[in-house]
């Protein structure tokens, strides 16, 4: 199933009608601010070991991040910021980053990696900053990127295609236009220091 949303203004009732598949165990791609990505409420291991499948790879190898709506989400997930830490997110948030953070007791031990870290991220995005909001929870999410696979570009840009690939595999495909194909910058801040693993799209002044 693949149904159109617009980002300037996104129906209220597409948007319950994607959040309530997710609140059930459900599986979407979504646009982001940068590549589409797979998604699932993070109530639901199950879900998320889907789309480790979806992805070519094994649950432990998956990179997984949260997708919340605002930075207050955020906070909730992630262990206390200091004021230096907090000003970055709020100069780039929402926005194409991924920001890997010291979880919380709040997210649940097997989306979190063996240092108990755990990527975040708030994409520029009004359908999906909708979608998350209705479901009441951050999203797990993943780009449709699938690990060691050659893709043409149109099959991670344009959601025809992302939905001709996957029409059997997932439980629905939101088209929000053609995305981006480029992916978000990666910035390591568990540490104490501000790390760039990634460079993407996101452009980060240090």
């Amino acid at each position: 199933m693949i149904t159109k949303i617009y980002p300037d203004n996104p129906n209220p009732r597409a948007i319950l009608r994607v959040a309530d598949l997710l609140q059930q165990g459900g599986i979407a791609v979504v646009p982001t601010d940068t590549l589409y990505a797979f998604v699932c409420s993070m109530e639901f291991k199950q879900s998320v070991e889907t789309i480790a499948q979806l992805k070519g790879i094994s649950l432990k190898k998956a990179k997984y991040s949260l997708l919340c709506s605002s930075l207050s989400m955020v906070s909730e997930y992630v262990r206390p910021m200091d004021k230096s830490l907090f000003a970055l997110l709020k100069d780039c948030l929402p926005g194409p980053f991924t920001f890997i953070m010291n979880a919380n007791n709040n997210v649940p031990r097997n989306y979190q990696n063996s240092n108990k870290t755990i990527g975040v991220r708030c994409p520029d995005n009004s359908i999906l900053q909708a979608i998350i909001d209705a479901v009441g929870c951050p999203l797990v999410g993943t780009s449709v990127r699938r690990e060691n696979e050659e893709q043409e570009q149109e099959y991670l840009t344009d959601p025809e295609l992302i939905h001709e690939l996957f029409e059997y595999r997932v439980d629905i495909v939101v088209d929000g236009g053609i995305g981006d194909d480029e992916p978000s910058t990666v910035v390591d801040c568990s540490t104490g220091e501000i790390e760039i693993v990634r460079q993407g799209k996101g452009i980060l002044d240090l």
